[in-house]
């Protein structure tokens, strides 16, 4: 297989070179591309060390087979349809094609279905959205899923190196605000992304926006709001679910452990520290929620793995295996 990697040098770049070792995918060719600034770095796949290029609209003309975004949505515009020309498929990790509505959404254990037989690019969720919608569509298929309110807690590496070393410079004594709003060291922030006309951040519209294309579910109601917090890695969410039909908490419990990229938890409940290198999507603490039609539940997962990286490698080999 051949694959490229725009975006390389980020921390989300890095994390799918590691995915991409841990998961032994068979790989004939792998080239990294970054901007001019990154360009000239080493990177390692397992024990090769691999020489960044600077990206340009003549970097996909060797072809691949695959070529994975992770450089912000501008970077995505400008150069994803020059990739496409030399590639079976594009797949992006920013917000840049995500509401187009002839381009996949994909959470491969939801809608993997997409992609049998297409080419073309191929979105990558928002991380948290990621994390959720694994477990609410287990519950949607069980009881019909009418209206969700989440609170998330999430990592400032979110925010990309930045905000990792916003918080380390803050905690060394420094009161610069970096990329936030507001100093994130011993607080939380209730904004990521810019406020909207509506109230709502750019974040939480995402949410709102990505679960309902996701689920396929347009009448689905559904209100974020999206909390950053000091934690280096791992995004968590209370999450409040209404449904249809009424539920049984031992048999949601049973389907929850039993689903694929879930990890549930009966007894207790998950961390971001306890993530470590896990790829799932750790549910724990499900309960009833204000009746027997509703559900509360905690989620927790690695942001750069599940909500990132792992899931863009994932939908490459499903669309490998579909085309």
């Amino acid at each position: 297989m051949k694959i490229a990697i725009v975006g390389a040098t980020g921390a989300v770049g890095r994390m799918m070179i590691r995915n991409l070792a841990e998961m032994k995918i068979e790989i004939s060719t792998l080239d990294l591309y970054a901007s001019a600034r990154s360009a000239g770095k080493t990177l390692y796949y397992v024990d090769d060390a691999l020489l960044v290029e600077e990206l340009t609209r003549d970097s996909f003309a060797k072809g691949y087979d695959y070529v994975l975004f992770s450089a912000g949505a501008g970077v995505s515009r400008s150069f994803a349809p020059f990739a496409l020309q030399h590639a079976r498929a594009v797949i992006d990790n920013s917000s840049a094609f995500r509401m187009e509505p002839d381009i996949p959404l994909v959470v491969p254990e939801i809608n993997g279905a997409l992609l049998t037989g297409y080419s073309g690019i191929i979105a990558n969720p928002n991380c948290s959205t990621i994390q959720m919608v694994l477990p609410l569509a287990v519950l949607d298929r069980m009881y019909g899923i009418r209206k969700v309110i989440v609170s998330t807690y999430q990592a400032v590496s979110g925010t990309g190196q930045q905000g990792l070393e916003a918080l380390y410079q803050q905690r060394n004594g420094s009161s610069e605000m970096g990329v936030y709003p507001a100093i994130i060291d011993l607080n939380v922030i209730p904004q990521i992304g810019g406020l909207q006309d509506n109230g709502y951040s750019a974040e939480e519209e995402k949410m709102y926006q990505e679960t309902r294309k996701i689920l396929d579910n347009y009448q689905l109601a559904l209100s974020a709001t999206c909390v950053r917090v000091p934690v280096k890695f791992g995004h968590s969410i209370s999450v409040y679910v209404e449904c249809e039909r009424e539920v049984d908490l031992n048999d949601a419990s049973t389907a929850l452990a039993h689903s694929d990229t879930i990890r549930y938890s009966a007894n207790t409940y998950t961390t971001p520290l306890d993530l470590g290198n896990s790829n799932d999507s750790h549910v724990s603490r499900l309960r009833y929620g204000t009746d027997k039609h509703s559900l509360t539940f905690w989620n927790v997962a690695n942001n750069l793995r599940l909500g990132a990286a792992t899931n863009a490698i994932k939908i490459m080999l499903a669309h490998a295996k579909g085309v």
